[in-house]
């Protein structure tokens, strides 16, 4: 019986161990994939030839392991991969990330299958992408710390499932969503940082039901509004938000804190006597903001004060002598305010070596000096009346200014009912009768009884349109210096483009091709006066033309030159190709282009009758001017080249010729809009290269690749999903799937209004004003 009972035990024994063994090494496999995900780093260069048990390796500054019972629960590794950049794209930097093939997703998932790991650490590791929903995994985490890498978009709301976290530092990346608001749920909460990024929106209120927390830390990022009352933060020891865009009061804070840092903020109103209460406080910086009244006696005397900066605010008034300075105090800055009087003595460093007083910018003088208060009170005196003076200077010329304006409008508004109602019968006489259906003009009935140019719809888009000017050949050739090849431009499709400037001064852009004579030049010209009156603000304007047949009647084609208004900024697919700071468009900047080229397109589909189709819409066609306001070029071929009665020859009815050509004009906008979210990774490559691309938008990581860099660092991810869901409908094989160039733009303007919301932040400063 003994012997059978030993022989359970041993066998009992040799299988716990082999057990554990088998463990241990599935975790050093993890270990050595986790090293092979962060690319072999030189901290991890011992690991692939190390044979023991990495439960006893060796600990250092830049690599730690620590185990409980044979199972991993803390992981330390430190790398020399420091954030270098101000602004990331969200794509790989050579020498500085990881490589283009690296996944966070994967790194992630690997150290998921560490289901002990209590302790987590990668700092400056070059880590980039955005950080996966599936951190949740990692549920046994109480240290979370990711400082100092690559990572951007937001914080995922899978951390708030992480119930025994402690510590979560993720600072110094480059988050760029709103910050979450799930932070109560995190009860266990001790230090939190997320400073050092781009995180915007307001202070997120259920941080105040987090009291076990220690330390706060959300400095330099985007943040804006009021502070709510702290004081129910027992615990706090550390709160640091400097750098951002607060404004308001400042808060009630608990009385335990020891460092607080609100500086380079708008913070307004007085410091309240409070703050001399707050017996443990260390360090305060409330410099840089717009705090006005007096300064607290009580906070140069707090027992623990070391280090007290109130610099660069609007706190005015004398300093009293009975001030006293706290022993421990060594550093005061109250420079740049208006303060006045004498220098208390604790305070006056030249009679005392004890601390280093800062107090430049004010009206204080020091000991026994000369009085300077009255000569700071002239000053100020002086100041106000220039102020003032120049002040009244300012609103009288707002004033009249404004007078000017109103008198303006009122007689434009008169010119262009007038104007209006004279364009309406100099176009009724312009357009001929409507001939019989056997009189061989060119022009189908139909086409000439509606040449209505404006709907009531679209009047409002509209701009007065003045008489076509026909051009002679010598004006055209004066214009471009014969056509001399300084004045060209380039060459495409239909025909070569020059630079020329007329008589007056003003440049025109002047495109020539030529044109087989199908109809008769009279007919020719009535197209012609009809593409002129096309004005719409997103319409590059059609000024004039000249038909020039070479001086032979009977020539079968005639050179036709189109004379444009000279846009001079270039077009759009070479600001989306460009890489200089100055060139290039965020994601609401090319949101502004594509609205104004959809409302273009809109008119000439809806705002004009016979609508106009095949509008050449690409890239190269949107010129931008100097304020970036995009305008649509070359629209319109199909009125001046007649393409209409080709089809209807062919036996095509009108309605449905016009309703396919709308929906090309659909398809080629969709390509508008991918080279919009791809930016210059396409340009210049063919239709099934974009259409296969486009297949990587449904997924993040597919969106992570191909997305332009610029578009994933400047949008919201709502507003981004909005346009890449009308992408995909304009550029469905079937047209009849197409959206309509209305649901087109309802869409983008959708797109704008959601990023504009996003992009509250910017509006911070105006309502600190008005608070």
């Amino acid at each position: 019986m003994g012997y059978y009972l030993f022989d359970i035990l041993f066998v009992s024994l040799v299988f716990m161990t082999s057990h554990t063994h088998e463990l241990q090494t599935t975790e050093s496999l993890i270990l050595l994939q986790i090293r092979k995900h962060l690319e072999y780093p030189t901290q991890l260069s011992n690991w692939e030839t190390y044979n023991g048990d990495f439960c006893d390796y060796p600990s250092s500054l830049h690599v730690s392991i620590k185990c409980e019972d044979n199972a991993l629960t803390e992981l330390n590794i430190m790398g020399d991969k420091l954030p270098k950049v101000s602004l990331f794209h969200g794509l790989a930097i050579p020498n500085e990330t990881l490589s283009d093939v690296f996944s966070v997703d994967t790194l992630v998932v690997t150290l998921a299958r560490l289901t002990t790991l209590k302790v987590l650490s990668l700092v400056s590791l070059g880590i980039w992408g955005q950080l996966p929903d599936k951190i949740h995994r990692l549920s046994s985490l109480e240290l979370l710390d990711l400082s100092s890498n690559y990572m951007f978009g937001s914080v995922p709301n899978g951390i708030s499932r992480l119930e025994k976290l402690q510590t979560l530092t993720l600072a110094g990346n480059f988050f760029n969503e709103s910050i979450p608001d799930w932070f109560d749920s995190l009860s266990n909460l001790t230090v939190l940082s997320l400073k050092n990024n781009n995180l915007k929106g307001r202070f997120p209120s259920s941080i105040c039901k987090v009291t076990t927390l220690t330390d706060l830390s959300l400095s330099n990022n985007q943040l804006y509004g009021k502070l709510p009352d702290l004081s129910s933060l027992s615990n706090l020891h550390l709160l640091d938000l400097r750098d951002n865009h607060l404004y308001g009061e400042l808060p009630l804070l608990p009385q335990g804190v020891i460092t607080l840092l609100l500086s380079n903020n708008s913070f307004s109103g007085n410091i309240p006597q409070d703050f001399g209460k707050l017996d443990q406080l260390h360090h305060l910086d409330l410099s840089s903001n717009s705090l006005v009244g007096s300064a607290p006696p009580g906070l140069f005397v707090l027992p623990n004060i070391t280090y007290l900066a109130l610099a660069s605010n609007m706190l005015k008034g004398p300093l009293s002598d009975s001030i006293k300075c706290g022993d421990k105090l060594g550093f005061v800055d109250i420079s740049s305010n208006r303060f006045t009087g004498r220098l208390p003595p604790c305070l006056d460093s030249i009679s005392s070596n004890k601390r280093v007083v800062k107090f430049t910018g004010n009206c204080l003088f020091v000991g026994n000096g000369s009085h300077q208060e009255s000569d700071c009170k002239d000053r100020s005196m002086t100041n106000k009346s220039y102020f003032w003076g120049k002040s009244l200077w300012v609103l009288i010329v707002i004033i009249v200014s404004a007078i000017c304006l109103v008198s303006f409008a009122i007689v434009l508004l008169i010119f262009r009912k007038r104007h209006h109602s004279r364009e309406t019968v100099t176009l009724q006489h312009t357009v001929p009768k409507v001939t019989k259906d056997h009189e061989p003009t060119g022009i189908s009935p139909e086409v000439i009884t509606n040449a209505r140019i404006v709907s009531e719809s679209s009047e409002l888009e509209t701009q007065v349109a003045p008489s076509c000017r026909v051009f002679s050949i010598e004006d055209l050739a004066e214009a471009t210096d014969n056509f001399d090849q300084s004045a060209f431009l380039g060459e495409g499709s239909i025909g070569k483009l020059y630079k020329g400037r007329l008589e007056n001064g003003g440049y025109v852009a002047i495109r020539s091709l030529s044109l087989f004579k199908k109809h008769s030049t009279r007919n020719l010209k009535v197209r012609l006066d009809l593409l002129s009156k096309l004005r719409h603000p997103h319409l590059v304007s059609f000024l004039g033309y000249c038909i020039y047949d070479g001086g032979v009647e009977d020539s079968t084609s005639s050179r036709i030159f189109l004379v444009y208004e000279y846009i001079s900024n270039g077009n759009f697919r070479a600001f989306l190709s460009e890489n200089g700071p100055e060139r290039v468009l965020k994601w609401s900047d090319r949101l502004a282009v594509l609205i104004g080229v959809a409302k273009a397109v809109h008119f000439l589909h809806t705002g004009v009758i016979p609508a106009s189709s095949s509008n050449r819409l690409k890239t190269n066609n949107i010129l931008l001017d100097d304020y970036r306001i995009a305008k649509l070029s070359d629209y319109g071929m199909s009125v001046i080249t007649g393409e209409l009665e080709q089809l209807e020859v062919k036996g095509d009815g009108p309605k449905s010729w016009h309703l396919k050509k709308l929906a090309d004009d659909v398809y080629d906008f969709g390509f508008i809009l991918l080279e919009s979210l791809v930016g210059p990774i396409v340009s210049g490559k063919g239709e099934a290269f974009l259409l296969t691309e486009m297949k990587s938008f449904g997924s993040q990581d597919g969106r992570q690749r191909i997305v332009d860099p610029v578009v994933l660092t400047t949008c919201s991810q709502e507003s981004l999903t909005i346009v890449i869901s009308i992408t995909n409908k304009c550029i469905s094989p079937d047209p009849e799937k197409r959206p309509s160039f209305e649901d087109v733009l309802w869409n983008l303007q959708y797109a704008a209004q959601v990023q504009t919301t996003a992009d509250l932040d910017q509006k911070s400063e105006s309502a600190a004003s008005y608070c």
